[in-house]
């Protein structure tokens, strides 16, 4: 039986940017804007997938689609193509000095077991033979490097200095994964007051309902069985080190939050997460789930230094923010350095200058699209009576319409027309 997704419409918004303020500070005045927002009962994974195409993203289950025109941040939805995706030499050096880490430990940990053994921490270097400029480079395979110190990909007759494993469980709460998003919130962002709740309503809640990956062969073990919200554990001798928020979706994995233990931050864990992530949707799709081809990477922020790291995966591609198709990433540029607000489709409705241009004209919606849009009338003994919202009493009062006109303006006809409203 399908899924029915289920939520409540909430209308355009405002507060202040987390992006251009102080180092651990927010701006001082309300000046990231929202078209509109949905509290989400349940979603299907599919109905999910098409809104953060949309430019839609969860926090939660509250979802909210980013006024750009307005926001002094303007917040693009980026994807990563994950088939073609190659590694550049910086980020396999990211994935080889992890590895390296592991197998091997640090450099004091490697010279303290040699002197215990009495040998030399800087032996000489074998002579190598013929000429190493002609020999070929080793073929790099991302899935093969991105496993190669997991314990559970090592070789049995290979040592490692320390144990790290990565797993997928689904987003439930523990103090483990709590106290990590503490130290993590204190330590990176200076965020010191967080509470259980905050975690569990950021990081744990989610409306997705999880629905089989239709597979056509039988998948390795470590892959997931099913669609929905995962927490992807990184555990380095038994420790929780780190902690990837992921939702698995028909069409890509898409990337939530990210948190992990300060004392690592040397080895580059966000990074080398975003890597770890575009190789789980390739060995998704590799595994016969055709459909999964992408990382969904949040939101490129390009006047956003910490968000900008994002387009250094390629190939990458931005969605234009009034029609929702993709461009590249590298095509988008020059109008990004141009424009506060850029628009791909129509370059002639960009914007420079910081200034909020104001609301636009009102939202418009056809009445034979409101025929369409839904709400749950009543409930009876586990059934549900669904009328058209312009029949219903929420569409008498004119608040409660104003916010229904922008959800729905917001969602587009076809996703409109998906969700049922209460």
């Amino acid at each position: 039986m399908p899924v029915v997704s289920v939520g409540m419409p909430l209308g355009p918004g405002c507060s202040t940017c987390g992006y251009c303020g102080p180092l651990g500070e927010r701006s001082s005045t309300e000046t990231s804007f929202k078209k509109a927002g949905f509290i989400a009962s349940q979603l299907s994974c599919r109905v999910y997938q098409k809104m953060i195409y949309r430019g839609w993203r969860r926090s939660g289950t509250y979802c909210y689609a980013p006024d750009l025109r307005r926001s002094c941040c303007p917040q693009y939805t980026i994807r990563l193509d994950a088939i073609a995706f190659k590694p550049s030499r910086s980020q396999r050096k990211i994935i080889n000095r992890w590895n390296h880490f592991v197998m091997q430990g640090h450099k004091s940990e490697a010279s303290n077991l040699l002197l215990l053994q009495g040998i030399s921490s800087s032996p000489k270097p074998p002579k190598s033979e013929g000429n190493a400029s002609k020999r070929d480079p080793p073929i790099f395979s991302l899935s093969t490097s991105i496993h190669a110190a997991e314990s559970d990909f090592v070789s049995p007759n290979a040592t490692a200095r320390h144990n790290f494993k990565v797993t997928l469980e689904p987003s439930t709460y523990s103090e483990e994964k709590y106290a990590l998003y503490l130290l993590y919130q204190r330590e990176v962002h200076h965020d010191p007051y967080n509470t259980p709740e905050d975690f569990k309503r950021f990081l744990v809640k989610s409306p997705l309902i999880n629905e089989p990956i239709p597979y056509t062969t039988s998948p390795p073990d470590h892959l997931p069985s099913q669609y929905g919200s995962f927490h992807q554990m990184y555990r380095l001798d038994g420790e929780l080190i780190a902690m990837g928020v992921i939702d698995i979706l028909p069409e890509c994995v898409s990337s939530v939050y990210f948190m992990y233990d300060p004392k690592h931050e040397k080895y580059s864990l966000g990074k080398l997460s975003a890597i770890r992530e575009a190789s789980l949707a390739r060995e998704i799709h590799d595994a016969g789930a055709i459909t999964m081809t992408s990382l969904a990477m949040g939101f490129y922020i390009h006047s956003c230094q910490k968000m900008k790291y994002k387009g250094g995966y390629s190939p990458s591609y931005l969605a234009d923010p009034e029609k929702f198709t993709w461009f590249p990433l590298a095509d988008c540029i020059p109008q990004l350095e141009k424009f506060r607000y850029a628009a791909f489709v129509h370059p002639e409705h960009s914007l420079e200058g910081p200034q909020d241009p104001g609301e636009g004209p009102p939202v418009c919606v056809s009445e034979e699209l409101l025929d369409g849009v839904m709400v749950i009338y009543s409930m009876q003994q586990g059934a549900i009576s669904i009328i058209p919202i312009n029949l219903s009493h929420q569409w008498n009062d004119e608040y409660n319409r104003e916010e229904i006109l922008s959800c729905v303006n917001a969602l587009g006809d076809e996703l409109a027309r998906e969700i049922i409203f209460r």
